[in-house]
C-alpha cells in the first residue's frame, strides 16, 4: 500500500494544526498527549510529531514526505524544500505571526543601525545573522532557547529577535517593539523527491486543499431563510456570498428559502437588518469546509 509519512508540529501550534485536520476530516489522535507517532483514521498517512524546528530538515533529507512547519524555520535552516501551499492560521489567531526586534522602553536604541557592536539575543540565531550581514551592521547574535525576553531585562543582551502575534507580551516585560524583521506563516512543504511521485504527489495536494478549505471556513458561517416573494430582492440585494445565494420555492405558497454563506464578522449586523428587509426563520449554521 502507497503510505504518505507526513509531519506534525509539536508544541504550540499542535493543538490548532490537530484541530484543522479534523474539520479537513482527518482525526489524529495523540496517546496521553505525548505520543510521538499518533493515530490518524487514514491508513495512506503515517504521522510523526516532531518541533516545527526541525521539521523542515527531516522533510528535506526524506526522513519525512511532507510537513507543516514555519517559513520562518525553514528560513532558519535554509532548507530545500517543496513550499506547496501557506496555510495562514498560527496557535491563537488567523494571522501571521512577527518576528520583531524588541529593546527596553527605556533604551536609545531607536533604528537597526543603533544596533552596531550590540548583542542580540534570540532563537532564530541564523536569519538574524543573515538580516544584519545584509544591511552591514555588525551585530553578536547568541542563541536563546525560551525566556528570551528576560535576556535583555537581565542585562545579558541588548535586544531580542523574538516571535508574537499580538506583541502584548513583549510589552508586559518592559520591551518595545523597534523593527519588524519577517512575517511567518505555517507553510506544507514536501520533499523534493517526493513530490515528484505521482501518487504522494496527489495525496499532499488533497491534504493541501482540504486543510485550506478548512481554514476559510473559520471565518464564515452559513445563514439559512425564508422570504416572501415581494421582499425577495430587497433581502437579496443585502447578502453578500462567495457567488449568489440559492433560492427555491416552498411548496403551494409564494414564499422563498434563501441560502448564502457569509463573512462570520457581518453577522451581528446583518440578521437585524435581514429581519427588518422582510426575512424570517432565520438560522445560522458552522461550516467545516469552504472549498
Amino acid at each position: 500500500m502507497n503510505r504518505l509519512k507526513l509531519g506534525i508540529p509539536k508544541g504550540s501550534l499542535q493543538k490548532a494544526t490537530l484541530h484543522l485536520f479534523e474539520k479537513s476530516g482527518w482525526k489524529i489522535s495523540v496517546n496521553n498527549g505525548r505520543s510521538y507517532f499518533p493515530d490518524i483514521n487514514d491508513d495512506e498517512i503515517e504521522c510523526t510529531i516532531c518541533r516545527a524546528q526541525e521539521m523542515s530538515r527531516y522533510v528535506e533529507v526524506g526522513t519525512l514526505d511532507a510537513g507543516l512547519t514555519g517559513r520562518d524555520w525553514i528560513e532558519e535552516n535554509e532548507s530545500d524544500v517543496v513550499v506547496v501551499d501557506d496555510l495562514v492560521y498560527s496557535k491563537v489567531s488567523q494571522n501571521p505571526a512577527r518576528w520583531v526586534l524588541a529593546v527596553p522602553a527605556n533604551s536609545d536604541i531607536k533604528t537597526l543601525e543603533d544596533l552596531n557592536g550590540k548583542k542580540i539575543a534570540t532563537e532564530l540565531v541564523n536569519f538574524t545573522k543573515r538580516y544584519f550581514k545584509e544591511r552591514n551592521i555588525n551585530v553578536r547574535v547568541e542563541f536563546s532557547w525560551g525566556a528570551t525576553e528576560a535576556k535583555v531585562v537581565s542585562g545579558l543582551a541588548d535586544a531580542i529577535v523574538e516571535v508574537t502575534e499580538t506583541g502584548s507580551t513583549i510589552r508586559a516585560h518592559g520591551l518595545k517593539i523597534i523593527h519588524e524583521l519577517m512575517k511567518s506563516n505555517t507553510q506544507l512543504i514536501a520533499n523534493k523527491e517526493s513530490y515528484q511521485d505521482a501518487w504522494k504527489r496527489d495525496k499532499i495536494q488533497q491534504i493541501a486543499l482540504l486543510l485550506k478549505g478548512a481554514l476559510r471556513a473559520e471565518n464564515m458561517v452559513g445563514l439559512k431563510m425564508n422570504v416572501p416573494e415581494e421582499k425577495l430582492k430587497e433581502v437579496i440585494g443585502l447578502l453578500p456570498s462567495l457567488n449568489a445565494p440559492t433560492i427555491a420555492g416552498l411548496y403551494n405558497s409564494k414564499w422563498y428559502s434563501v441560502e448564502s454563506v457569509v463573512e462570520s464578522s457581518v453577522v451581528r449586523d446583518l440578521i437585524p437588518r435581514l429581519i427588518k428587509a422582510g426575512a424570517e426563520g432565520i438560522i445560522e449554521y458552522p461550516l467545516n469546509k469552504v472549498i
